[in-house]
């Protein structure tokens, strides 16, 4: 798209987030083993209206990666590397968060917002610090792609429709919680916030 300003990268940039993107998919594979490794409760519910909001936040994301990609950086520029470091810091957070909360939750974690007679509160690890760590992690992932491609123009689309998405789905999954967990979950949302430590 001509009319969308693209940054010039380097293969630095392009190669950590390119080994991210593997560290994810990697630590993915890990929590779907977790989940199917728990019992399975003859009331499961699985709350598929959450799809659409999953949709949402995955078209956010892909727009922050939108377009051709521009490689003109010396790759040992300083700007090339700041840039290469940048995105190896953001993709890092984003594993991490994703890999850590996906352990705290081990079989409670699911793509799709669930009950369980079985499940727990999670308030340990990354959520002791935010209710929704792994989503702080996808916007990680979104803003590193986009310095990764030189789409960071694409940010101003990109960051609102993934907000939307984020907001919409997470409050779809407070009211799954809360039916579950009751006071135990009001407990939790008014000591611990969404995604800011202290701040939102």
């Amino acid at each position: 798209m001509p009319f969308i300003p693209l940054d010039p990268v380097g293969l630095p940039g392009l190669a950590a987030f390119a080994i991210g993107i593997l560290g994810g998919l990697i630590a993915l594979l890990l929590a779907r083993r977790r989940g199917r490794n728990g019992p399975t409760s003859a009331d499961s519910e699985r709350r598929n209206a959450s799809i659409v909001w999953i949709v949402v936040q995955g078209l956010g994301i892909g727009l922050a990666g939108f377009g051709p990609i521009h490689v003109a950086l010396d790759p040992l520029s300083l700007k090339a590397l700041i840039e290469a470091g940048v995105v190896a810091a953001l993709m890092l957070a984003a594993v991490w968060l994703f890999d850590s909360a996906s352990r705290a939750m081990g079989r409670n974690w699911a793509l799709v917002a669930r009950t369980r007679s079985d499940g727990q509160l999670v308030e340990t690890g990354p959520f002791a610090l935010i209710r929704n760590p792994i989503y702080v992690s996808l916007a990680c992932l979104m803003v590193a792609m986009a310095i990764a491609y030189g789409h960071t123009a694409n940010l101003l689309v990109a960051v609102p429709i993934f907000a939307v998405g984020t907001w919409m789905r997470v409050r779809h999954e407070e009211v799954v919680l809360r039916a579950a967990f009751g006071p135990a979950f009001d407990r939790y949302a008014a000591r611990v916030k969404r995604f800011v430590p202290g701040v939102l």
